[in-house]
């Protein structure tokens, strides 16, 4: 876990996908519609916390 925080949705998604590519188990991706998987609430909340990129300043800004 990266700085001792419990990971988030989409990290976990992406760490999953990493270990099956791997080979090295056999693990599969939920199918949407099991009830095991992330529903559409669970995706809907990790967006609210997710990260927004920061807005690039453009290069004409700094001469107006």
């Amino acid at each position: 876990m990266p700085h001792g925080k419990k990971h988030g949705l989409y990290e976990n998604i992406r760490l999953k996908r990493q270990r099956i590519a791997s080979g090295k188990t056999n693990e599969k991706m939920r199918k949407a519609n099991s009830p095991e998987a992330p529903s559409d609430k669970n995706f809907a909340d990790a967006a609210k916390t997710a990260k927004k990129p920061k807005k690039k300043k453009s290069m004409m800004s700094q001469y107006a």
